[in-house]
C-alpha cells in the first residue's frame, strides 16, 4: 500500500511523514491555505531520506512552471489537476526523460469524483505517460484538501474493475476510516491532508503515525483476503 502525506508546509512535518513510514510527501504549489513556494520546498527536500518520494501538486499550471519547480526543488513526482492541457503528461515525459541515470518522473493525474469521472479514468488508463490516478472529492471552491469523502460504495465497482491501474484514494480520509476505504475500494494507494492535521497546514504527529499504521494493517488484511479467495 502506497501512502502519501500531502500538503506539507515545514521540514518538521515532512520529516514526521518520513519517520512514520510514508512512501511519499506532497507540497502544494497551487492556491491554498497550505500553499508553499519553490524556495520553501527547496529548503526542505535535501533534508529528507533519499528513498522518500517528493511530489509537487499543481492546478492548471503550465509546463514551464512545473518543470522549474521540479528542477529547483528536487521533486521526484508531480500531481496534476488540470483540464487545460491534455498533453501535459507527455510533454513532461519529453522534458524529463528517464535516462543518463535519471529516475523516471512519477506523474499522477488527479480526477474529481463526479458524473464524468469514469470516462476520464478510461482516458488516463490509456495514457502511458501517467503512472497513477488519484480520485478525490472537491467543492465549488477547493480542488482538494476538502476533508470530504466521495461515495466509496458507488465507486467500488470501477475501482475493482481496474486492478491493473494504480488508483489512489483521497478526500476525507483519516486514521479512523482509512481501513474502511482500503477494504471497500482495494486501491493501490491512499493520500491524506486534513485527516492528519492539528490545524490547516500543521500536521498532528499522532494522527500521521496512526494513519500510516492503520493503512498498512488494512492493506495486509486485504491482501490475505484476496489470496484466500484465489
Amino acid at each position: 500500500m502506497w501512502v502519501k502525506i500531502c500538503a506539507n508546509t515545514s521540514l518538521e512535518d515532512a520529516q514526521l511523514a518520513a519517520s512514520a513510514g510514508a512512501d511519499a510527501v506532497g507540497f502544494v504549489f497551487a492556491e491554498s491555505v497550505r500553499r508553499v513556494t519553490p524556495a520553501q520546498v527547496r529548503a526542505i527536500t535535501p533534508h529528507l531520506p533519499e528513498g522518500i518520494e517528493k511530489y509537487g501538486v499543481f492546478v492548471d499550471a503550465g509546463l514551464d512552471e512545473i518543470a522549474a519547480a521540479i528542477t529547483e526543488c528536487g521533486l521526484t513526482g508531480v500531481q496534476i489537476h488540470t483540464a487545460l492541457d491534455p498533453a501535459l503528461p507527455q510533454r513532461l515525459r519529453e522534458r524529463f526523460p528517464a535516462d543518463q541515470g535519471r529516475a523516471r518522473l512519477k506523474i499522477v493525474r488527479a480526477l474529481h469524483y463526479g458524473s464524468d469521472w469514469q470516462e476520464r479514468l478510461r482516458d488516463s488508463a490509456e495514457n502511458d505517460a501517467i503512472d497513477a490516478v488519484l480520485v478525490d472529492s472537491r467543492t465549488a471552491t477547493l480542488f482538494g484538501g476538502t476533508g470530504r469523502r466521495f461515495d466509496w460504495l458507488e465507486a467500488r465497482a470501477n475501482f475493482l474493475q481496474s486492478p491493473r491501474m494504480r488508483l489512489i484514494v483521497a478526500g476525507g480520509l483519516n486514521p479512523q476510516n482509512v481501513a474502511e476505504a482500503i477494504e471497500t475500494l482495494r486501491p493501490w494507494g491512499v493520500d491524506v491532508v486534513t485527516g492528519v492535521e492539528a490545524l490547516p497546514g500543521k500536521k498532528d504527529p499522532a494522527k500521521v503515525r496512526a494513519f500510516v499504521e492503520n493503512a498498512r494493517i488494512a492493506a495486509s488484511k486485504a491482501k490475505l483476503e484476496v489470496e484466500v479467495e484465489a
